[in-house]
């Protein structure tokens, strides 16, 4: 064979791997946060064999990228968001701008994962550069707790786009900035926290120490979540300081274990060490989770508060506590779980807080994707 059919031959193979949808501009990276690689692999093979509820679950996804596309970002320079409980209407309205164009990017991000479809990725990256140069700091009473609770979807759709060629250096630069400066400054802020807003800032801690594979800070917050987290949990389920919150104990209930899940769900992809068998005196995460089930369902017997706040279909923040029975399904598979959610499949958690968001989509596995 002579060198130059040789040098042809080398550079049309080249040619044809660039032209292969999810490839060309994708660098190599191994995904080990939100969705592992292993989970990535195993959803674009259902969707291509044209399972359900996964398909279902697909075209639902890029519903709300397509939507993503037309959207225009909401960045601000000061994330000022005052306590929810000081003016609850200024607090909601203020904390859409991170909220919505979280999960644009997030919907569009995963939705390039997925498809290949570059115009996903772009987009995606347009939010995240949008936040990167614009926002600066955080304030007010609620400004680090709703950065760490609706900010997640922005890191995670980091992760699902690190390594992208066409993210350009100097964004991704600006973006890494704004992670350590603004975005991880104001969930460590609270992390020491011992209730919900804890939790929270603790999974937008890791997902950082994630994204930016610092095992120094991921250490760190190992520890805390392991420390105390049979002092959250009672021996019978009910979790010891979220119940506290008058009629909104059972919402606070699911706004705890959300993250609380979702950190675990990480910490095993990272680390494989496994929380969800952890338990202590009777305690544990099924435990919890088998609670917050029955209350949901039965709040005329929860002994806390009267007539407390339920989660359904109809719920202004979202189908809660849905989304995160429906991750825990494929951990602790349980059939009243699936009786329960099975009529509202493909569901999605596209509003307020973002851990488990797309988890009809996205199952979750302890051994492996068959």
């Amino acid at each position: 064979m002579s060198h130059l059919k040789f040098f042809l031959i080398i550079l049309f193979t080249i040619a044809l791997l660039c032209l292969m949808p999810g490839q060309q501009i994708f660098a190599q990276h191994q995904l080990k946060g939100m969705h592992p690689q292993q989970q990535i692999d195993f959803v674009t093979k259902q969707i291509k064999a044209r399972k359900e509820p996964y398909l279902s679950a697909y075209k639902a996804l890029l519903g709300k990228a397509d939507s993503a596309l037309l959207i225009s970002q909401h960045a601000v320079e000061d994330f000022s968001i005052p306590g929810f409980y000081v003016d609850k209407e200024t607090h909601r309205r203020t904390s859409r701008a991170l909220q919505v164009d979280g999960f644009s990017a997030y919907s569009c991000a995963l939705a390039y994962q997925l498809s290949g479809k570059t115009k996903y990725a772009e987009k995606a990256i347009y939010f995240l550069n949008a936040w990167a140069s614009v926002n600066k700091k955080y304030s007010q009473l609620d400004g680090s707790l709703v950065m760490s609770y609706a900010g997640t979807a922005l890191m995670i759709s980091a992760d699902l786009l690190k390594g992208y060629k066409r993210w350009q250096p100097e964004e991704v630069k600006q973006f890494n900035w704004w992670t350590k400066n603004v975005f991880r400054a104001a969930a460590n802020s609270i992390r020491y926290r011992k209730n919900n807003s804890g939790d929270w800032s603790r999974l937008a801690s890791i997902l950082v120490d994630t994204y930016l594979e610092d095992e120094e800070d991921m250490q760190q917050n190992i520890s805390l979540i392991k420390k105390d987290l049979f002092d959250k949990i009672a021996a019978d389920g009910h979790l010891v300081e979220e119940v506290k919150r008058q009629g909104k104990g059972i919402w606070y209930t699911y706004f705890s274990l959300a993250p609380l899940t979702a950190s675990s769900w990480i910490i095993y992809n990272q680390t494989g060490e496994n929380l969800f068998t952890a338990s202590r005196d009777g305690a544990s995460f099924k435990k919890a989770l088998d609670y917050l089930f029955y209350y949901n369902q039965h709040p005329k017997e929860w002994k806390f508060f009267k007539n407390p706040d339920t989660g359904s279909v109809h719920t202004a923040t979202g189908f809660w506590p849905a989304n995160l029975l429906e991750a825990m399904n494929g951990i602790y598979p349980s059939p009243q779980f699936n009786d329960y959610l099975a009529p509202y499949r493909p569901i999605m958690y596209t509003t307020h807080d973002y851990a488990w968001t797309f988890p009809t989509l996205m199952p979750l596995r302890l051994n492996g994707y068959q």
